[in-house]
């Protein structure tokens, strides 16, 4: 465990990049874009996400993950138990159906801290506690993001192992570090979960993960 405040040293953050054209994936309200930052600030204790900004470091931010099936267990299979009957996690439609999988791609290269490795945790004086707590500790992990901020002025974000679906890759953008359109949209490639198609294409990959929108009942 690492709750310790960050040291007063000069970190050497090590660094990735993703090119320009690397395909992404968001779970992401359908009310708003896929490409489409967030910027209200989290309270400072309550509540908000383990790499949100808050009102003492302001930036719009957003999430995504290099795979479709991370995206969905980002979003839905965070303290999801198993079900005792069917031995899977199940998401209720009406939580699901608020939500679009969607690929997104980048316009520009992008250069992340990596944390995905002990070493990369090391390296600035963190371990795995920044990537695996509970949202109890989130306004500390907050607090580590806006130091990682400080002391990699040329990041546009922050790229780790999902701890939802290992070994595969999720990462926040920091909308302040970027151009004013770092990603654009295919309108072609995605799944409105709202619908039957969508649940369906969901399901198929949720179905490894033991995990599954239950779709609605049918109409009589």
């Amino acid at each position: 465990m690492t709750r310790q405040i960050p040291p007063e040293i000069t970190m050497v953050p090590r660094v990735t990049m993703l090119p320009a054209g690397t395909a992404l994936w968001r779970c992401h309200r359908t009310r708003y874009p896929a490409t489409g930052f967030k910027s209200v600030a989290a309270h400072t204790l309550f509540g908000g996400s383990r790499f949100d900004c808050t009102a003492e470091d302001r930036y719009p931010y957003l999430y995504a993950t290099r795979e479709p099936t991370t995206a969905l267990a980002e979003v839905f299979l965070r303290s999801m138990d198993f079900d005792p009957v069917v031995g899977a996690r199940l998401v209720p439609w009406a939580q699901a159906s608020r939500y679009t999988l969607a690929q997104v791609v980048t316009t520009t290269e992008l250069t992340f801290v990596s944390l995905r490795t002990e070493e990369d945790l090391a390296a600035v004086c963190q371990t795995s506690w920044l990537l695996d707590c509970e949202p109890d500790d989130y306004p500390r992990t907050r607090y580590w993001a806006q130091e990682l901020r400080r002391q990699a002025k040329e990041a546009h974000g922050l790229l780790w192992q999902s701890r939802r679906h290992r070994p595969r890759e999720a990462l926040v953008l920091f909308g302040d570090r970027c151009d004013s359109v770092p990603l654009h949209s295919e309108p072609l490639v995605s799944h409105d979960l709202a619908t039957l198609a969508g649940v369906d294409a969901a399901n198929r990959l949720l179905a490894p993960l033991r995990a599954a929108i239950v779709p609605p009942e049918p109409a009589d």
